[in-house]
């Protein structure tokens, strides 16, 4: 199946969804509910967490702790919860994304966990596991992130919401501008375009990191159709659980 045509079903999901809105209220609760766990759930553990998702259940909704597991992982799950709170206020303002934006989710990503990197660009060199890529100097990322802010407001409109989430995504965790929490910051990021635009959140599962992770090298080696390709079949599951509610 080409990408065109994976594109093409996302776009005729999107369409059908939006002939049934509004969504009832006690669907819209529902679906929150449901999304809150999966996002967290998959982008947490993509990034190493051992919690399961009925565990990732159990700390978002009932507020108690998982017995033998990490109080980070704990925290992990409660900043991404509050980071989905905060995102998804920032899909419903009409001001243009900012780079205070970005590190005001990062904050939230690593509040409690790492309070003087959170919210602060790195200012040391860092190497990616597993990968060859080595990130810029760490004095060229406030400069890079503000044509990146730039970029997204201008040029990146042009773009399909997709392409424009798959991309976005890419250069974010391409320029690593943080320490810790960069994938989960770019993912954030990739579901508040999502939003702005009117589509559910799409998740990257745990199951697909290998896939993802190679996505990402062959984007930068100048192939982004795969990671496009894996974030517009994200964004059609996701699309599935909404116009079956």
């Amino acid at each position: 199946m080409s990408l065109s045509e994976v594109l093409e079903r996302v776009v005729a999901k999107k369409a059908a969804l939006d002939a049934r809105r509004p969504l009832s209220v006690s669907a819209a609760v529902r679906l929150k509910e449901y999304f809150d766990v999966e996002w967290t759930y998959h982008s947490n553990a993509i990034e190493g967490s051992s919690l399961t998702l009925r565990e990732t259940h159990i700390v978002l909704h009932d507020g108690l702790t998982i017995g033998g597991k990490p109080l980070r992982e704990h925290l992990e799950a409660i900043n991404h919860k509050h980071a989905i709170d905060f995102v998804e206020s920032l899909a419903h303002a009409a001001e243009p994304l900012t780079e205070h934006n970005l590190r005001q989710i990062h904050a939230l990503v690593l509040k409690s966990i790492d309070d003087e990197e959170a919210g602060r660009y790195r200012r040391g060199q860092v190497r990616l596991s597993g990968s060859e890529h080595a990130p810029p100097d760490p004095a060229a990322v406030p400069g890079l992130m503000h044509d990146f802010a730039a970029w997204l407001n201008g040029p990146a409109q042009s773009l399909s919401p997709v392409e424009r989430t798959a991309l976005a995504h890419f250069r974010l965790v391409d320029l690593h501008p943080f320490a810790d929490g960069n994938g989960r910051t770019a993912r954030l990021l990739m579901n508040l375009l999502l939003l702005r635009e009117g589509y559910p959140p799409a998740v990257v599962r745990q199951d697909e990191r290998p896939a993802y992770y190679t996505a990402l090298d062959q984007a930068r080696a100048g192939t982004l159709e795969p990671l496009v390709a894996l974030i517009a079949l994200a964004a059609e599951r996701s699309l599935d659980v909404f116009l079956a509610a």
